[in-house]
């Protein structure tokens, strides 16, 4: 296996993607071990924070076809999946593709328009297909759609439903930058413009990882672990609805390529914990606390697969 090849590979988009938005080191590792494990990511974010920019820099380094949506109100179904239009040279309709067939589509401030819009998503991101006319029509491979919206601007927005949530793989919350960082946005005048951005990741070279984290090994106190964590939720305190069975497989399989990414054929506990915050905190309901702190908390107290031998000898 090219374990060694996928940290090279990981560490050039990483540099690439740098020379346009900085301080997102771990969200770009986070966006690629998501594409490499087939999900879908969720980015929210304060206005100003460089998310757009982010997605685009992050789709420009992977060389991948790529569509940006912008939600607004008065959006139409079919102007993301597409519709039957008529031609009046063949004097019969035919299928005009919306921007959703692209490799990675960015749905902009997605929670701008209504849940009928937004579930248009819904067939895409599960099935990697869509409707048009009663026909289904396959996406292109790989598929990744990255959303974004704002937290704090609700006027106008329409909150995305419990199921569409779901569909994502990760939701990944950004906060303001470090002094150092801001500093060094506010010397480099050039950060912001993905114009520089050349393509480092070939497609191929997604599809081989793709493929390759089937093969990465998760020892069965890990899987424990996890599933063990998975029904803490449901029992935790200021929690009304825990995370469901496939939160646990999707968990698995994310550690599987970040470990992959990090250059190891094989998983650690680390992985697990470091990435269930960014894949249980839109899965599980509170009663107003925070889910983020909710999770932290339940990774402090659920044992650790070594813990959890020492605890079996005393």
């Amino acid at each position: 296996m090219r374990t060694v090849d996928s940290k090279q590979i990981m560490d050039r988009l990483m540099g690439e993607v740098s020379k346009s938005v900085i301080g997102y080191e771990q969200e770009v590792k986070l966006l690629f071990a998501c594409l490499v494990a087939g999900g879908h990511a969720l980015i929210e974010g304060y206005p100003g924070l460089a998310k757009t920019t982010l997605v685009k820099a992050f789709a420009k380094a992977l060389g991948l076809s790529f569509s940006r949506i912008q939600f607004t109100p008065d959006l139409l179904p079919s102007d993301i999946t597409g519709s039957l239009i008529f031609n009046p040279k063949i004097g019969d309709f035919e299928v005009r593709f919306g921007p959703i067939f692209a490799n990675i589509v960015l749905a902009d401030e997605v929670n701008r328009a209504p849940p009928k819009v937004q579930s248009a998503l819904l067939e895409a991101m599960q099935e990697n297909q869509v409707t048009i006319g009663g026909k289904s029509y396959e996406l292109p491979k790989p598929f990744m759609i990255i959303a974004t919206q704002n937290p704090v601007e609700l006027e106008g927005t329409y909150p995305l439903p419990e199921a569409q949530l779901d569909r994502f793989m990760i939701r990944i919350k950004l906060g303001y930058p470090s002094e150092d960082i801001e500093f060094k946005i506010t010397e480099n005048i050039d950060l912001g413009s993905i114009s520089s951005i050349n393509t480092v990741v070939s497609k191929e070279d997604i599809e081989s990882l793709q493929a390759l984290v089937r093969s990465i090994y998760v020892d069965d106190s890990i899987i424990r672990y996890i599933v063990n964590l998975i029904r803490a939720t449901r029992n935790a305190r200021d929690v009304k609805l825990g995370a469901s069975p496939r939160a646990a497989q999707i968990l698995s399989k994310l550690v599987r390529a970040w470990a992959l990414l990090d250059g190891r054929d094989y998983v650690i506990p680390d992985d697990v914990k470091l990435l269930a915050p960014y894949v249980l905190n839109h899965r599980i309901i509170t009663l107003g606390a925070d889910s983020t702190i909710i999770i932290r908390q339940l990774l402090q107290q659920v044992p650790t697969p070594l813990m959890e031998r020492v605890l079996r000898k005393s």
